[in-house]
């Protein structure tokens, strides 16, 4: 794609975070979490639902379903970016998964505790359209954006999504407190509004980076296999051309384990607030807010100092942070300790995202046409931690009865990562300082 750096562009794009960043705040770590632990506990059978006839631990059970989502992603998506990279067709892959993920939305305003199951199910659709249209997103940083403002632009886009996804929450938030304003007496009504509200502002605010970006390049050469294996050869030669990359063959490691911790705090610190401080609906969307809010600072104070320290560098002190996070987090039993934690998560969250899609960006070769097979790679990566940290907390809560100990895990996927970085930090030292890479330095 020609004239990067096209400010229209770049702000359409950054868009697509402002419309289904939303999701993400109001569905996975505000609302539904207290929504869903407010519905599912009762006196007869304390925190157990039974779900097609299965008991679970109710927070195991939604753990398990967003496991099972991103798991099918990672099944999918190497499929999906194999097509678009061949049909230059990344938009309308973006289009349907946006598409999903709204309806799945909207779907859950009828969710209640007689309708646990297709709650449930619902609530794993709309994170597959979730992660599903990320990818296709992603894809497109290096076509609108130079190397040298990849960390700026993903760094924008995170900013977006931060500010798009607090303006609808705090419109929620009226609902959820002031009900009485507008008459609404049924306690559920409000909560089940926010997720209908979220479909609509998801698709709505989506037009935007739908009219303005470009439908994608076709590479004739890149699919030349049956369809649905063609991908995960696909997916197979990006592994190839990988091994051959220095840098980044040391740098996915690192971002899988690390993201094993990121991604499931994300998904699971409501519900932890919700059921071991007892915190209540009001309390867990202020500390939401709280880090979305100090995510903004977080994402652009990473950026600036990745250019004077180096990307790498910054990642390291940001990992070393999130296992402090989760050693706290062990030991928090008041809600003003969760408080404090909420802040620091807030620094760390938006600069990890942000740092880490703009150095996997970085470290790809200029101009290389199969954008969307390379970031399905990442984003697959990406999926696989979810599916293995998710996974584990929920299993680790069963098996011992508290996710305390679950955040422990969490810490030792923290602890990997950062060796893995080190070594990452080692072999860019060791890299000729005229190499392609050297900006990282």
């Amino acid at each position: 794609m020609e004239n990067k750096n096209n400010k229209k562009t770049i702000r359409a794009w950054a868009f697509f975070d402002w419309a289904n960043s939303a999701y993400n705040l109001v569905i996975t770590s505000t609302i539904f979490p207290a929504y869903y632990v407010a519905i599912t506990t009762n006196k007869a059978n304390g925190d157990r639902v039974s779900f097609f006839g299965h008991s679970f631990v109710n927070t195991a059970l939604s753990d398990y379903a967003l496991s099972v989502a991103y798991l099918v992603m990672v099944l999918l998506l190497p499929i999906l970016s194999s097509i678009a990279d061949y049909k230059g067709n990344k938009k309308i892959f973006m289009l349907f998964f946006t598409l999903l993920g709204s309806v799945a939305c909207c779907a859950l305003f009828n969710f209640n505790s007689d309708h646990l199951e297709t709650g449930v199910i619902c609530f794993a659709l709309a994170a597959i359209g979730y992660s599903g249209g990320f990818v296709f997103y992603n894809s497109y940083l290096p076509e609108i954006a130079t190397v040298d403002m990849q960390d700026k632009v993903s760094a924008k886009g995170f900013t977006y999504g931060y500010i798009g996804s607090v303006l609808l929450q705090l419109i929620c938030f009226v609902f959820v407190l002031k009900g009485e304003w507008f008459g609404i007496v049924d306690k559920t009504f409000a909560p089940r509004l926010s997720f209908l509200l979220v479909g609509l502002w998801w698709i709505g605010f989506a037009v935007i980076p739908f009219t303005v970006l470009p439908k994608g390049s076709p590479n004739a050469q890149s699919h030349n296999h049956n369809i649905i294996k063609g991908g995960f050869i696909e997916l197979g030669h990006v592994w190839k051309k990988v091994k051959q990359m220095p840098l980044l063959k040391r740098f996915l490691p690192s971002f899988f384990f690390y993201s094993m911790g990121v991604q499931t705090i994300m998904l699971v610190a409501t519900g932890f607030a919700a059921k071991e401080l007892k915190m209540e609906t009001p309390q867990l969307i202020t500390i939401i807010l709280i880090i979305q809010l100090v995510a903004i600072a977080g994402a652009t104070l990473m950026s600036r100092l990745s250019g004077r320290y180096g990307n790498v560098r910054v990642l390291v002190g940001v990992v070393i942070l999130w296992i402090l996070v989760c050693l706290a987090a062990y030991f928090t039993y008041t809600q003003m300790q969760f408080y404090i934690i909420a802040v620091v998560v807030g620094l760390v969250m938006g600069g990890i995202q942000s740092m880490s899609r703009s150095t996997y960006s970085k470290y790809l070769p200029e101009n290389i046409p199969d954008t969307a097979s390379f970031f399905s790679f990442y984003d697959v990566t990406e999926k696989l931690a979810i599916v293995g940290g998710v996974f584990s907390f929920g299993f680790f809560e069963e098996l011992t009865g508290s996710p305390r100990n679950s955040v422990l895990v969490l810490g030792i996927f923290f602890i990997i990562g950062l060796i893995l970085l080190f070594s990452l930090l080692r072999a860019e030292k060791n890299i000729n300082k005229n190499s392609d890479f050297s900006a990282l330095k």
